[in-house]
């Protein structure tokens, strides 16, 4: 029974509201349990992916390194027009299996596989035909001859006149009058064959004898030592001990780089131990 000062709420009614503020808390926190079971779901499809992604950059690395290593051993300024192009095209076919998951590794490799192949066969008709090689890597062009510069061969090279005074400086001659010949090679680079009389005089021709010092060898590098080397000098270690106490040298540590020739002649240079 109602009184006249209020309302009055049965059991029943308190119960709902109870109910009501429990599915309000509910509904308020759903989206954030539903960001959070997100994120620990994508957090786990990364890590499969950045573990194939590694992979391919692996195996994509070492296929690369194989075909560089089939063009032979050259710097980037003497490569051949064909390997320049190679070099570039298969540098582009490489990134695109590294960033594009969805694409089969084996469609990247493909390209590369094929591009090597033409390689290796355009090598090989380089070495066996003069013309193909002449077709295909081009032919050098004199651009000095007899202290005149040739300039339509500089033209039809589309080389500057400062470019070949540079390069002339950086072979030690500052006046194209003292070049006999200028050969721009299908490389890139300048051969500078200069008169007779711009040469250093040699030994035959001052009459001095002089020893071959033959071929220097590493038998320390950085502290460590070399111990194939020092027996294809017929050397063994007491000789080694021997010559590092004349100079000072209390052990094979505190040397950075020793060489030595045949005619035992020793390039020593101690290590930095404050480094």
């Amino acid at each position: 029974m109602g009184s006249s000062q209020g309302y009055f709420f049965p059991p029943q009614a308190k119960l709902l509201e109870s109910a009501l503020d429990i599915l309000g808390d509910e509904i308020t926190c759903g989206p954030l349990v539903t960001s959070r079971f997100l994120s620990l779901s994508h957090s786990k499809k990364e890590v499969p992916a950045m573990f194939t992604g590694l992979i391919r950059t692996i195996i994509l690395y070492i296929v690369i390194i194989a075909g560089i290593r089939l063009m032979g051993k050259r710097q980037v300024g003497e490569l051949e027009p064909s390997e320049l192009v190679l070099s570039l095209i298969i540098a582009d076919l490489a990134s695109v299996p590294m960033q594009d998951y969805g694409i089969p590794l084996l469609t990247g490799l493909i390209p590369i596989l094929v591009l090597l192949s033409i390689t290796m066969i355009l090598s090989v008709l380089t070495v066996k035909s003069v013309k193909f090689r002449a077709v295909l890597c081009g032919k050098p062009s004199i651009v000095i001859r007899d202290g005149l510069v040739d300039q339509r061969e500089m033209a039809r090279n589309r080389l500057t006149v400062d470019e070949l005074l540079e390069e002339l400086r950086v072979k030690g001659y500052t006046d194209p009058a003292m070049v006999k010949y200028a050969i721009l090679e299908t490389s890139g680079q300048l051969s500078v064959l200069p008169y007779a009389n711009q040469k250093p005089p040699t030994a035959r021709q001052l009459k001095v004898s002089v020893e071959e010092g033959g071929l220097p060898l590493v038998v320390v590098s950085d502290g460590r030592l070399l111990e194939h080397n020092l027996k294809a000098l017929g050397r063994d270690r007491n000789w080694l001990d021997k010559q590092l106490a004349q100079r000072d040298c209390p052990s094979v540590e505190q040397v950075f780089l020793l060489l030595v020739d045949q005619s035992d002649g020793i390039y020593l240079a101690r290590k930095d131990m404050s480094i």
